[in-house]
């Protein structure tokens, strides 16, 4: 789908339909003094540079972005203003969202009305609440409980709510065998509902499933798969109780309408903290989002919470910022409960749900030659090739895009660049759907089992891939051997996390109990963290293969072009605009073809005062055009230097880490040993030392 496009909707009221994808410029009046419907809207971002604008001006910014736009939650008047004073352009897509909730609760009515079962694993027919969530978990385990235990996170919310999830697998209640984990979560962001909707419907699979489906019981054979719903249970419940709320009864054959209820939360994003380091009363978190539009400007953004590379690009350090992360790493106990369920088990493939935009994101998640803290391009993930290889697998069951989380817009603290990093076990984050935060019940159907062309696979087959990577042995590692029987095994780690700024202390702590056979087969991450694993980045030579300096004068609102020729092999083309004076001109490149017309390979439409630039990468031989426009430059006269480059690529020295392997009788360390285990490895560990001493400890 275009971003442009409208998508399918109810019909909307005259005055929204009018609205609708009306562009707005800086030459509209202010709209501070007029009444202001929640809109979303479509920001256009035809450069990195307006997108690292955009980034920065504190507003609601959705998950839905392209390589030219990225889409915004307007609360208010003021927020439109700031995008105006920025000199950004933007469509408006959905022009009243209170409206659109009205909609949307209606359409879900008649759903629920006409529909005694879905087609989903649970028959569910609308959006769950937290007490479905609850309720549905111990429904799971009632059918079950010999393959499905709930289980409570430790750290309960600032408004005083427990955190439940589910794990599953064969004989799930004994001890820990070794086997490797898969964990599957959603609404970290209060307002993605889908996102849990698809997390709990993944368990319901799972469970009814077993033991009549030969590759889902052979899976949960092999893992263990951990299951939560609900990351920021404050968050959502109050999205989902507001936005049960909004009702639009249109009255007078249409002429009026009455709004029950207010926006309040339906559209909340983050958690409900309302000071840094101080808890508040239960339920302060109803009260407190009346006073703030949206309550989006209360909380903290859990996915920026995260320890990996935490403070850095695409994450705010003001409190009202909507991507706010928080005083310090971790200081959330949304976060901290992930982190300690993560940190205490081996899980080798992890799945955050989120909505929207159809799209798999892998790590990292900044540009690749963003410079990290270490002073060096962070460069991409060290496993680069093989997520995109299982991306590209679970696309091709639901049809999203395959991308790096950069891609979208650079965010840090987020949780697959924290669990990766930290872990090694493959992260990915899914936006489910394609137009909004949480359509109509029936797309959220469409998107977990698949329709048109991924009919009969969508979500759910992509969520059973990452499954079946999970328990492949190529993607993690195996320590294996000989142990007394019921000892317990332990792997630890004690490391520092880098952040933007510094660093904090991290530790994996996980454990296994050896069967009675007295052998064991672990399956586990591998030893050595990708975060100080060697990387790989391009140094651009100082000495140009190639360089022309062009000059040329361009009226205002008029155009110049040049031809430059690449006629040898070069790893960049870089063609920089120079002139006099702190305004705008415009540069434009083009590939000419062999019948002369011209395709678009790169542009530069920079900001007032900041000078444009195009590279590209191993560019094709021939001739290029460049074109130079003259936007509201004073000054006509310019100076095009276009070149080209050799690039070495450079690789840092890298670390090798072990893990600390101990047998232990009642808490006894009996033995302790150092194991170092790469990816796709084997490794025995035969702890002998541990079985000589077994019998008389």
């Amino acid at each position: 789908m275009n971003h442009r496009s409208a998508f399918t909707r109810l019909t909307l009221t005259a005055a929204a339909a009018t609205a609708l994808a009306v562009t707005v410029s800086p030459a509209q009046g202010d709209t501070t003094t007029e009444a202001f419907p929640v809109q979303l809207v479509t920001v256009d971002t035809p450069t990195r540079s307006h997108k690292d604008l955009l980034t920065g001006l504190g507003l609601d910014l959705t998950e839905h972005a392209g390589h030219d736009y990225v889409e915004v939650v307007l609360h208010t008047a003021a927020d439109a203003d700031v995008l105006r004073r920025a000199g950004l352009t933007w469509t408006v897509r959905i022009p009243d969202m209170v409206a659109r909730e009205a909609q949307i609760n209606a359409a879900n009515k008649a759903y629920a009305d006409a529909t005694e079962r879905s087609p989903l694993p649970s028959g569910r027919d609308t959006y769950r609440t937290l007490a479905d969530y609850d309720n549905d978990l111990r429904q799971i385990e009632a059918m079950k409980p010999d393959i499905a235990r709930v289980f409570a996170l430790p750290h309960k919310s600032l408004d005083g709510n427990t955190v439940h999830g589910v794990e599953l697998g064969r004989d799930v209640r004994s001890a820990e065998d070794g086997r490797p984990v898969f964990a599957i979560m959603g609404l970290h962001h209060a307002r993605e509902w889908p996102s849990g909707e698809h997390t709990i419907e993944f368990a319901y699979d799972l469970v009814q499933n077993y033991g009549s489906d030969p590759r889902i019981t052979g899976l949960l054979d092999k893992a263990r798969v951990l299951v939560v719903p609900v990351v920021n249970v404050d968050g959502f419940d109050r999205s989902r109780t507001d936005g049960a709320l909004i009702d639009l009864r249109e009255v007078d054959d249409g002429g009026t309408a009455s709004i029950l209820g207010t926006p309040g939360n339906a559209y909340k994003r983050k958690n409900c903290r309302l000071v840094d380091g101080q808890d508040t009363p239960d339920g302060t978190c109803a009260v407190a989002g009346a006073t703030s539009p949206g309550g989006f400007g209360v909380g903290v953004d859990p996915n920026r919470n995260y320890g990996g590379f935490w403070g850095g690009p695409g994450a705010s350090a003001t409190f009202a910022d909507p991507t706010y992360r928080g005083a310090g790493p971790f200081s959330e106990p949304e976060t901290q409960n992930i982190r300690e369920l993560v940190s205490t088990r081996q899980v080798t493939t992890l799945i955050t749900n989120h909505t929207f935009s159809n799209l798999v994101l892998r790590p990292n998640g900044v540009h690749p030659t963003t410079i990290g803290p270490d002073g060096l391009p962070v460069g991409d993930a060290p496993d680069e090739e093989a997520l995109k290889a299982l991306g590209e697998r679970m696309t091709a069951q639901n049809g999203y895009r395959n991308q790096h989380g950069w891609e979208l817009y650079d965010t840090t603290g987020t949780t697959e660049d924290w669990s990766y990093n930290a872990t090694g076990g493959f992260g990915y984050t899914f936006e489910i759907g394609p137009d909004e935060f949480h359509p109509p019940f029936p797309k959220v159907v469409d998107e977990y089992l698949g329709a048109g062309q991924h009919a009969g696979k969508g979500n759910r087959e992509a969520y059973l891939v990452a499954l079946e990577n999970a328990v492949d042995t190529a993607t993690h590692s195996v320590i294996a051997g000989k142990a007394p029987a019921g000892a317990t095994l332990r792997l630890r780690k004690d490391f520092a996390t880098p952040t933007w700024s510094g660093a904090i202390r991290d530790e994996l702590n996980t454990s296994m109990v050896v069967g009675p056979a007295g052998r064991y087969t672990w399956h586990v991450n591998p030893s050595t963290r990708p975060v100080v694993r060697s990387k790989q980045y391009q140094v651009v030579n100082s000495e140009p293969l190639k360089q022309e300096v062009l000059t040329g004068s361009t009226l205002p609102l008029m155009e110049t072009t040049r031809e430059f020729t690449v006629d040898r092999p070069a790893d960049l083309f870089e063609a920089e605009l120079d002139w006099a004076t702190p305004d705008d001109l415009d540069l434009y490149a083009y590939l000419k073809n062999a019948d002369g017309s011209l395709t678009e390979v790169g542009k530069s439409t920079a900001f007032l005062g900041v000078k444009d630039r195009v590279l590209l990468q191993n560019p094709a031989q021939g001739t290029y055009v460049l074109k130079v426009v003259n936007a509201s430059s004073v000054a006509p006269n310019w100076t095009l230097t276009a070149s080209l480059f050799d690039a070495d690529t450079a690789t840092t020295g890298g670390l090798v880490e072990n893990w600390t392997l101990t047998c232990e009788k009642n808490g006894k360390v009996l033995e302790t040993a150092s194991v170092v285990v790469e990816r796709g490895q084997q490794v025995k560990a035969d702890l002998k030392a541990c079985a000589a001493k077994w019998a008389t400890a």
